[in-house]
Parts: structure tokens; sequence; C-alpha cells
């Protein structure tokens, strides 16, 4: 904190306590403004996922997160939360591509609505979940998502789009 702020503060006619509490508050809020660029960055220089695409959705199962990218690398959508393959029914990582797109679609094998339905390996797809994205065990091989952040990642993307998916359900 300023010098000029801290002996503001403290003329201030505030109870000791409280005083304390502005100083650590705007310690604080000086250590995030000053890390907040690095934290930025971080994500950027270890994303695998590939560039020279128009349009590719990555898929970071260590982190549970999903975003969209163009050909440069720069983000277009996200990173979103997702909640990815359980126990025994991993979600497959690798280069995928989008071959089937459903507005509205129902899983006759699971018994699930999955709207916004994207598929890219056999019947896993990006689709919308119902229920809190953090609700364990997990999917059956899908890659699930709120609904809003489903609908907008259909929307941006086309059939023959790349979904580049890497790393393990933690």
């Amino acid at each position: 904190m300023p010098s000029v702020l801290r002996t503001a503060v403290h003329r201030s006619g505030l109870s000791r306590p409280v005083r304390h509490a502005l100083v650590s508050v705007s310690m604080a809020g000086a250590l995030v403004a000053a890390l907040a660029p690095a934290v930025e960055a971080a994500p950027a220089a270890s994303n695998p996922c590939p560039k020279g695409y128009v349009r590719i959705v990555c898929v970071d199962l260590n982190r549970q997160s999903l975003w969209m990218q163009d050909a440069s690398g720069k983000r277009t959508f996200g990173p979103v939360p997702i909640r990815s393959g359980r126990k025994g029914f991993a979600t497959r990582t690798g280069m995928k591509k989008i071959f089937a797109k459903y507005e509205k679609d129902y899983s006759r094998l699971y018994h699930v609505s999955m709207p916004y339905a994207q598929y890219f390996d056999g019947g896993q797809a990006l689709h919308a979940y119902a229920g809190a994205i953090t609700n364990p065990p997990g999917s059956h091989g899908c890659v699930n998502m709120r609904h809003a952040d489903a609908k907008k990642v259909f929307s941006l993307t086309r059939n023959g789009d790349r979904v580049y998916i890497w790393g393990r359900r933690p």
C-alpha cells in the first residue's frame, strides 16, 4: 500500500482492527493485481491445443475445462468447466472431428437428454448436462457442459471442425 494511502487510513479515525483490515485488503489486492498477468499467461504457455485451424474446440481433461481458439491460438470462447468420462468410461483423447450436430438428442443407451449434441468420436459427444457439472461420478465418455456453454459452442462450430482432447480426468 502506498505510504500516502497508509497515512490516510491511519488518520481516518477508524478503529485499529478496521484499519488493519483495510491495509490487509489493499495489500491482497495489490498482490492479486501483480500476479494477474502471470496467471493469465500460464495457460497459454502450456496450451497443447494445436494452432492452424480456423476453429478448434480444446478440451483439457486435467483441468476439466474447454475453450475454443482460432488459427493463431487466440481464445475465442471460454474457458468453461466441463465434466468428462468417469472411471471405466474415459473420454478418448486425440484429434477428433465433429461429424454430426443435433440441437436436441437423446441417448437410448443411457436414457438421458443430450441438448446441443456434437458427436466427435463414435458415440462420444460435446453436449449440455442438466445437473451440476461438478456432480460425480462423471459422464459415460461425453464432454458435458452447462446448458448456456453447450448452446454457445454449438452456435460457434460446424461439422468438420476439430476437437482436440488431452490429459486425464483427475
